[in-house]
């Protein structure tokens, strides 16, 4: 387990095996449907954490990108004939745009400002996605056509679990080349001291605006597996509770963490379906304990336990 923790690379091979091997013991297709929704849910978190996390760059606007993601897998085949893995491309293409041009203004804020700037645009798409009732459905949302591959519809839960287990395995790859690289050193750099980084020759708005387009690539790309899992897409993936249930999971798994990324998203998608026994309180038993963790555990689960494993006997 010591050496999985240290080795991001063992890590991969783990979580490899782990979505190889999960659906053999899932007992019934909710389950195999419920951690499909962890995996898709861990691939927008591990882009936020790649900001966060690793770049030390703050965003409660990031459901707005999850949302372009999902609305293009509904609206492209629709309006403008295109397949559902093309409207997928271009969703992607069109979140990395829209965080390119956006994130060179706001990136040069820092603090509660960054914070305030990215609700801002997450709020904005929220309102066009809701307004726009004659394109998008508004509040009522929209039927998203399924997706064809190689002339076969892909439907059911157990083809979106092997989809969104792959994807997020090749996401954390990624992810971790990424951080072992020239780049990771950078982003890193920036997150502990942006004038220690632009010292030593870092060019800070460059990495920062780097991580934030990837951070929006993943999670538009988490937000099209989402709908297409569903079936149908509301203004919910726009929702500014999406943005802070993302940021939630990245803090509670551990901001800075690969596997902190996944284990956050785990912990909020599974723990309420435990919780519905307390009805008319289940979200506030849900609060309560994630107020517990961050208050015994303000680094995060996975560093925490890192941290205890380090102490413990050779």
């Amino acid at each position: 387990m010591r050496r999985c923790l240290n080795s991001p690379f063992l890590l991969i091979l783990a979580l490899g095996a782990v979505v190889a091997l999960l659906p053999l013991i899932l007992p019934s297709n909710f389950y195999v449907r419920v951690v499909a929704i962890v995996y898709i849910n861990a691939l927008a978190v591990l882009g936020l954490n790649l900001l966060m996390g690793f770049a030390g760059q703050v965003s409660l606007g990031h459901a707005g990108f999850f949302g372009i993601g999902a609305y293009a897998v509904a609206l492209g085949p629709v309006y403008l004939g295109l397949p559902g893995w093309a409207s997928l491309i271009g969703g992607t293409a069109l979140s990395g745009l829209l965080a390119f041009v956006v994130g060179r203004p706001i990136l040069r804020l820092s603090g509660y400002y960054l914070a305030i700037a990215t609700l801002g645009m997450g709020v904005l798409i929220s309102m066009v996605v809701s307004n726009e009732a004659n394109i998008t459905g508004g509040p009522n949302g929209m039927e998203v056509p399924r997706l064809v591959l190689f002339g076969s519809r892909i439907t059911g839960s157990l083809t979106w679990y092997w989809i969104s287990g792959i994807t997020l395995v090749i996401g954390a790859l990624i992810v971790v080349n990424l951080i072992e690289s020239p780049t990771g050193r950078a982003f890193r750099a920036i997150h502990d001291s942006e004038i220690a980084a632009r010292v030593l020759g870092v060019d800070v708005a460059r990495y920062k605006l780097l991580a934030f387009v990837l951070s929006a690539v993943f999670t538009s790309i988490a937000g099209s597996y989402l709908v297409l899992l569903d079936g149908f897409v509301t203004p919910n993936t726009t929702s500014f509770l999406l943005s802070i249930e993302l940021v939630v999971m990245a803090v509670l798994g551990g901001l800075g963490s690969i596997l902190g990324s996944i284990v956050g998203a785990a912990i909020l998608v599974i723990l309420p379906q435990f919780l519905t026994v307390f009805h008319d309180y289940e979200h506030a038993v849900l609060g309560a304990i994630i107020i517990v963790f961050l208050i015994f555990l303000p680094s995060g689960i996975v560093p925490a336990l890192a941290s205890l494993i380090r102490r413990g006997p050779a």
